[in-house]
């Protein structure tokens, strides 16, 4: 199978789409087919060895200290199955299906457990669009839900509105009834006001900081604030909720949790099935839609990573795999291949 490979630590161009054995599935694996991937802000931070701050050398550690153990990138998909283990009950062949990788979506198939972090796709949905979901949405539906601990009726500020995971961030708090201020820059007003957002502020026109409004979140979800500056809005119980963070933001959330007024809250969002099989229906529903930025084919994945690592892309920057036109019923079962 093909699949974009990085060997090495580096620019974009580290990146080569190369033949690689298929993954064999265990007894209760499923094996799909990829049509659609994306490459997210994880992605080009792991191939460029990007890690923020102290967590330069932990993620090293993790990834591979000198060469990256798993050289397939890609954490989030959409396809068919084609194939399924002997113990597997929940799929079945043909069957549409979207969610996270943990061996590597930027390829043409992917293994996953059944009981793994992978759902039924909703048939309203297109494929572009549920691979775009799984990272950017589960981690907004993380972050408000249990860190920052949302309820109807708060008054929440979306910073960095219009990226991979603010647009999520935007529709899901107006989903739990919040107050919603997204905060972007003038090209993406319209964009962010159509997600659901109840003001806007542009960041090249205002300071949100000098709005005299009073917020109970202010979740920043591509580092383009702090907690110095989102303190002078937030209530005396409200919380600053950074989904990038190092050294000053790990401190801050340990101080702020011993003194009164506003608090830090960090922490690193899962890749659960359940999250999944929580945002399935509101994406069928239209209560959660997808953006995507751009769509690349896979031979020119280097040239996606370079549109994400630029830092102004706009919701999601999707790979395209496969043709999805494929009728199920002509799908053979790669087990017998």
């Amino acid at each position: 199978m093909k699949a974009a490979v990085f060997e090495k630590y580096g620019s974009a161009d580290v990146i080569a789409v190369k033949d690689v054995p298929r993954p064999e599935i265990a007894d209760n694996q499923i094996l799909v087919q990829v049509f659609a991937t994306t490459v997210t802000t994880a992605d080009w931070r792991i191939r460029a060895s990007a890690f923020p701050g102290i967590m330069w050398l932990p993620g090293r550690l993790m990834m591979g200290l000198f060469a990256p153990k798993k050289k397939i990138l890609g954490v989030e998909f959409s396809g068919r199955v084609v194939s399924v283990g002997d113990k597997v009950t929940r799929f079945r062949m043909g069957d549409a299906v979207f969610g996270f990788s943990g061996d590597g979506a930027h390829a043409e198939y992917v293994a996953i457990a059944e009981d793994g972090p992978v759902v039924p796709k909703p048939e309203a949905v297109g494929y572009d669009e549920a691979a775009s979901i799984p990272f950017g949405a589960v981690s907004a539906l993380v972050f408000l839900r249990d860190f920052a601990k949302i309820q109807p009726g708060y008054k929440v500020l979306v910073a960095g509105a219009s990226g991979g995971v603010g647009v999520y961030a935007v529709q899901l708090a107006r989903y739990f009834g919040a107050e919603v201020t997204a905060v972007t820059s003038t090209a993406n007003v319209d964009l962010v006001r159509s997600l659901g957002a109840d003001h806007v502020v542009d960041y090249t026109q205002a300071d949100y900081t000098r709005s005299g409004e009073t917020y109970d979140i202010v979740i920043d979800t591509a580092g383009t604030t702090t907690f110095a500056a989102a303190k002078r809005v937030l209530a005396k119980t409200g919380v600053f909720v950074p989904l990038e963070f190092g050294a000053r933001e790990i401190r801050q959330a340990l101080v702020s949790r011993m003194t009164g007024g506003p608090k830090v809250v960090i922490g690193v969002s899962g890749d659960s099935r359940e999250d999944l099989a929580f945002l399935a229906p509101l994406m069928e529903s239209g209560e959660l839609r997808s953006v995507i930025d751009s769509r690349y084919p896979l031979g020119r994945i280097a040239d996606a990573h370079r549109r994400v690592e630029g830092r102004h892309k706009t919701g999601a920057v999707v790979v395209t795999v496969a043709p999805t036109s494929v009728p199920a019923a002509d799908q053979p079962d790669i087990r017998a291949a």
